[in-house]
């Protein structure tokens, strides 16, 4: 029987994560709101990769409901907290759960009723891999540190604060990352000498968003950085010259009232959607923030630049699936894609104390799954890998600006492809 515990529990994660993933997909496609096929298929895979995964359980936050800060149903917000040891013991990661966004009351209503809207949904163990590992072989820097993962079941990358009364919604974004933070303080955050804010996808905007925020949190002695993982949304147009990403945040802010939390040195001058885009608020980040991104983001893909909305022929359907089915042109066209991104963080690279991995991978999310963060087949960028180059940039072991070539000259990706 023992034998057979760990396995079963992995695909038991596994079946749950592609059935919510495959009743998301039917409802919203991929260019709509959740879009979490793609993080399913991340989880499913870090899952599957530890043959005995850490298992780390749920805890609500019992403070949050005299706070108002509770999910989009109005339950409590929770997250999942593994303590540090020795050397570790004074340090924190707290990793931001990424998940999508919802944009009108029809998704936020679908959403309330799954994990990413309730912590009723939510499983009571999840697996703690890459960064959040508690193993020296597959995260050798951070292993030992106390390491939090923040549930997200506000759709606003934690950021949003109000209502919509006749829907029984709760836009509550902002205050859950404020109780969360309260109450990891109230257990001993207070006492960190290092701390680390991340976040993969939806998470790594709120990391973005939050970064100058979380510092804020330590006296000037605690050494604070911040990583935002996939987080990097850029402002495009999509194959039909429109603009799907740009309307889509545009939902989400006006929605769930983000404006009023938004960075006041992008607000004094942009509107609010422009600045719910990363590439208008990394220059202006004072806290050491180091960004990692594919160059050819597979969520951006599927979800911004060539969405079926934006694709009615269905001409980008196999290249948005699987990168080897793109043709020339297609690729040239995500070659585009790729020198905005470059020139976007043109300036925010500039700083000393800012760090860059990106890799010219077809994927999304990399440091929280453990074959793309630190294996024996990893991704690199000149012979280091994901986690090497984060380590070094937090630890100051070495300045880190890793741009890859363009593709397909990388045969280190571990590119996504889906059917």
């Amino acid at each position: 029987m023992g034998n057979l515990f760990w396995p079963c529990i992995v695909a038991a994660l596994v079946f749950s994560f592609w059935v919510d993933a495959f009743s998301e997909y039917q409802y919203h496609h991929f260019n709509e709101t959740e879009l979490s096929l793609l993080e399913a298929q991340e989880q499913a895979y870090s899952s599957l990769l530890g043959k005995f995964p850490l298992m780390v359980g749920l805890t609500l936050i019992q403070s949050a409901a005299a706070k108002g800060a509770v999910c989009l149903d109005g339950t409590l917000p929770g997250y999942h907290l593994h303590r540090g040891y020795g050397s570790g013991a004074n340090s924190w990661i707290v990793n931001l759960e990424g998940g999508g966004w919802c944009n009108d009351v029809r998704s936020c209503v679908y959403r309330k009723k799954t994990r990413r809207g309730s912590s009723n949904f939510m499983e009571k163990q999840i697996p703690f891999t890459g960064i959040l590992s508690n193993s020296a072989e597959d995260n050798p820097d951070f292993f030992n540190w106390n390491r939090v993962k923040i549930r997200y079941c506000d759709g606003a990358s934690f950021a949003g604060d109000g209502e919509h009364k006749a829907a029984r919604l709760q836009f509550r974004g902002q205050r859950i990352w404020l109780a969360a933070m309260e109450d990891l303080m109230s257990k001993g955050m207070r006492f960190a000498k290092q701390a680390l804010l991340s976040g993969c996808s939806a998470g790594g905007l709120a990391t973005i968003l939050h970064c100058d925020e979380f510092r804020g949190f330590f006296p000037q002695t605690t050494k604070v950085k911040c990583l935002s993982d996939a987080g990097l949304f850029l402002d495009v147009t999509d194959v039909s010259r429109g603009h799907t990403i740009r309307k889509f945040f545009g939902g989400v802010v006006g929605l769930q009232g983000v404006q009023k939390n938004l960075p006041r040195s992008c607000t004094n001058h942009l509107d609010p959607t422009s600045c719910f885009f990363p590439q208008n608020l990394i220059a202006s980040i004072r806290t050491p923030l180091f960004i990692l991104n594919t160059a050819y983001d597979s969520w951006q893909i599927q979800s911004s630049l060539a969405p079926p909305s934006a694709d009615p022929r269905g001409y980008w359907h196999d290249c948005r699936l699987n990168h080897a089915k793109c043709t020339a042109s297609q690729i040239q066209y995500l070659q585009g894609f790729r020198n905005q991104m470059l020139n976007d963080i043109n300036g925010f690279s500039r700083s000393y104390q800012n760090g860059l991995f990106i890799n010219s991978c077809f994927a999304h999310c990399q440091s929280e799954r453990q074959d793309t963060w630190f294996a024996d087949n990893s991704p690199v960028i000149g012979n280091k890998a994901i986690a090497l180059a984060v380590g070094d940039w937090y630890f100051d072991r070495a300045v880190v600006k890793a741009i890859d070539c363009p593709y397909p000259c990388d045969n280190t990706c571990h590119h996504l492809v889906f059917r």
